[in-house]
């Protein structure tokens, strides 16, 4: 083979599969608990910024408080808050696999959904109730 016939790395066609794949809820849903927990690992140090201003005094607390009046940060808090049940719902669902029950592809689907429906109603319950 000559260098002139050599095809390149970059010239190489991709895997067929990736021209054709459609993920699933449940892939999603994988996804999701991944991104959920790096999110509340991050968002824990807000949890302890707010500890730690009430350990301080007063006035950083007050000033917190403020901070959090913003209608941007409330939307943050509240997606913080379906992020965290997400991450617990979706937890639960990974205990129940552990058990060895779970996998047949309807229960899968099943379970995948509940964790959504659950994660928004638990944050629905926590904000409004």
């Amino acid at each position: 083979m000559t260098n002139k016939n050599k095809i390149s790395p970059l010239d190489r066609p991709l895997s067929p599969h990736l021209q054709i794949y459609r993920p699933s809820f449940t892939m999603m849903m994988s996804i999701m608990h991944r991104i959920s927990g790096v999110i509340l690992y991050f968002g824990s140090f807000l949890l302890l910024a707010w500890y730690i201003s009430i350990l301080i005094g007063a006035e950083t607390y007050q000033l917190l408080n403020q901070l959090f009046s913003f209608t941007i940060i409330k939307i943050a808090l509240f997606l913080f808050t379906w992020i965290f049940f997400h991450h617990l719902f979706g937890g639960i669902r990974h205990f129940i696999w552990d058990t060895g029950r779970g996998f047949e592809l309807k229960t899968i689907e099943w379970l995948a959904r509940l964790t959504a429906i659950f994660s928004l109603i638990s944050t629905l319950i926590v904000w409004f109730l």
